[in-house]
């Protein structure tokens, strides 16, 4: 059976550190059985995509950029779960929010780029519901943010 963590690496990359909280909030909270991820940015190597999607960045770009925001969803899995993705039952929802123009409309593409590689990494347990909506700005000039919900054992 392949790992998610081998999943990651054929796609070419290797799953960080879940990344500290930027602000006065924490990564994810564990209620019953959810868990909650906050936002996570397109953070890799602790570089942020920065942009505007509808102007200095193309909806393919921005997808890429929703990738990266759900593999740092992934590494807050690992953090939260300590390793066990097994206690994962379901993705349940992906909220994305895409940094756009107000003439921008692509926003599903964009956030397909977290839906479609959580889908990838765990399967039928992947398959969610979702949110994808523009906002005229992100913390620290992201392009994407992208929160998820999820039901555990």
């Amino acid at each position: 059976m392949t790992t998610v963590e081998e999943k990651l690496k054929r796609r070419g990359y290797e799953l960080p550190e879940a990344a500290a909280p930027l602000a006065s909030y924490v990564p994810f909270v564990k209620t019953r059985n959810l868990l909650f991820v906050s936002g996570q940015l397109p953070m890799l190597d602790g570089e942020i995509t920065q942009g505007i999607l509808g102007d200095t960045m193309s909806t393919e770009e921005g997808a890429k950029a929703a990738e990266l925001c759900a593999v740092n969803i992934v590494a807050q899995l690992r953090k939260a779960l300590d390793g066990d993705f097994g206690r994962i039952r379901d993705i349940v929802k992906l909220e994305g929010f895409v940094a756009c123009t107000p003439s921008f409309t692509e926003h599903p593409e964009v956030i397909n780029g977290a839906s479609d590689l959580i889908a990838e990494l765990f399967c039928s347990r992947g398959q969610h519901s979702r949110t994808a909506v523009g906002v005229s700005s992100l913390p620290r000039g992201a392009a994407v943010e992208v929160a998820a919900i999820v039901s555990i054992d």
